[in-house]
């Protein structure tokens, strides 16, 4: 493991609030505008969660995230940005098969609308399913906001490195091997038939 990293993956703030809680350890993604080629890709495997807010809709979620979405203006950002955790990426699963993500629907934040809008757009492209195990920082940085760090992208370095020393995870290994278990055995159950 690395001790420190500036290497951060942008996501929903309500979702990044699950995973810090535990009520997930999964994220869909299939690739930002701004994505390299447009397509989505793993950076690094070590990366700080970087929460946004632009670009939350609670008609996306299920009816317990939805609730925690507050709708800002397109453009709003925070003046300073909080980092709480990071997340060891352990697993990507390139799906395209409907059947494999709504197998999925109980391990995630998200409704069936959003996987149906994500399956379809950019249709050949797959979904990627990433798994997280994630750590809370021993203490809360509260970074400014820059101009780079905008955008519809997934990765961003930050201007600032971030130590990961004395982070706590938020499972334990055996609850974190568990869910990837019950995750790998839903998938496996669907594409054998």
């Amino acid at each position: 493991m690395q001790l420190n990293t500036c290497h951060a993956l942008k996501e929903w703030a309500v979702a990044v609030a699950a995973l810090e809680q535990a009520k997930t350890i999964m994220l869909l993604r299939k690739g930002g505008i701004h994505e390299q080629g447009g397509r989505f890709r793993v950076a690094c495997d070590q990366v700080l969660l970087y929460p946004t807010y632009e670009h939350q809709q609670p008609g996306l979620l299920k009816p317990e995230y939805a609730n925690a979405v507050t709708p800002v203006a397109s453009g709003w950002h925070p003046e300073t940005v909080r980092i709480s955790s990071w997340a060891e990426i352990t697993d990507i699963l390139p799906v395209s098969d409907p059947q494999v993500v709504e197998a999925l629907l109980p391990f995630h934040i998200w409704n069936e609308k959003f996987i149906r809008d994500r399956l379809k757009w950019k249709s050949r492209q797959p979904l990627y399913i990433l798994l997280l195990r994630v750590h809370t920082l021993p203490q809360v940085h509260h970074i400014p906001y820059r101009a780079e760090y905008g955008g519809c992208k997934s990765w961003i370095d930050l201007s600032q490195t971030i130590s990961l020393e004395n982070s706590q995870p938020v499972l334990s290994n055996a609850a974190y091997s568990q869910i990837l278990a019950e995750v790998c055995h839903k998938i496996s159950h669907v594409t054998q038939g």
